[in-house]
């Protein structure tokens, strides 16, 4: 599920070499002794597109302030979820947060206040220009895994996304070696990482301050008596620029 919504998308930028400062990055755990300097990071790669696209399908619309993502209360979370992996560590273990987001055409102004307050916030962002359909940041956002995974090594990963085609397999391999994954999102649109027996799946919603308000949630397990509007992912006219392979049978 990609789409765009009230935040943008990520993108292909080269990613810190291992070990290097890096934006987003927290120490939370105690100065190792002399001689050790290899690092585990617990890492949170955000899939803006995606989740904007299941925020909106939930909301019917763009959200408003009231239900825009509180990126320094999810900081507070990986902190402490960073610090609680730290325990017991021979190694360092610091904090890497990241959102992945694109770019459309004539946007930049738009997005730009949101992006720099990510990075004020403590967030590494990966900005790459939506140029087409093929421009979405799922390859970004497995290539920076991958670089923190063969480098000092994970110590933790959160991937927030409801994205199982892209995500899915290369979870279920690094939770399969011993690193804890959780996967964030909405539930109604990650199946795959809720019903998984090797991820653990945390609703957004579910993490302390993250949304100011409540969301308005409708699912077709939970439908109230006299039904409800479920709004579409993407405009219609979406048909007209979409690759025909994508059907409703």
């Amino acid at each position: 599920m990609r789409g765009t919504g009230d935040e943008p998308h990520g993108g292909s930028a080269p990613a810190p070499a291992p070990g290097s400062a890096t934006p987003g990055h927290g120490d939370v755990s105690s100065p190792l002794p002399a001689g050790t300097s290899d690092v585990r990071r617990v890492l949170l790669v955000w899939d803006a597109p995606n989740l904007d696209m299941g925020l909106g399908a939930i909301l019917g619309g763009r959200p408003t302030a009231a239900y825009r993502p509180r990126f320094d209360a999810l900081g507070r979370w990986l902190l402490a979820r960073s610090a609680e992996l730290s325990v017991g560590s021979v190694h360092r273990v610091e904090a890497e947060a990241t959102v992945f987001t694109n770019i459309a055409p004539g946007t930049a102004d738009v997005v730009r206040p949101w992006v720099e307050a990510l990075r004020n916030v403590g967030y590494a962002v990966f900005a790459k220009p939506k140029i087409d359909e093929d421009s979405d940041v799922d390859s970004d956002m497995l290539a920076h895994i991958e670089l923190r995974r063969r480098g000092a090594g994970l110590a933790g990963i959160m991937v927030a996304s409801a994205d199982g085609q892209a995500f899915r397999e290369p979870l279920e391999e690094i939770a399969a070696a011993g690193v804890p994954v959780q996967v964030l999102g909405f539930r109604e649109h990650a199946s795959w990482a809720v019903t998984s027996d090797i991820l653990e799946f945390i609703d957004l919603e579910d993490i302390p301050g993250v949304f100011r308000e409540p969301l308005p949630r409708v699912s077709l397990d939970s439908l109230p008596e006299e039904g409800a509007w479920l709004q579409p992912f993407r405009p219609l006219s979406a048909l007209l620029t979409s690759r025909p392979a994508q059907g409703v049978a």
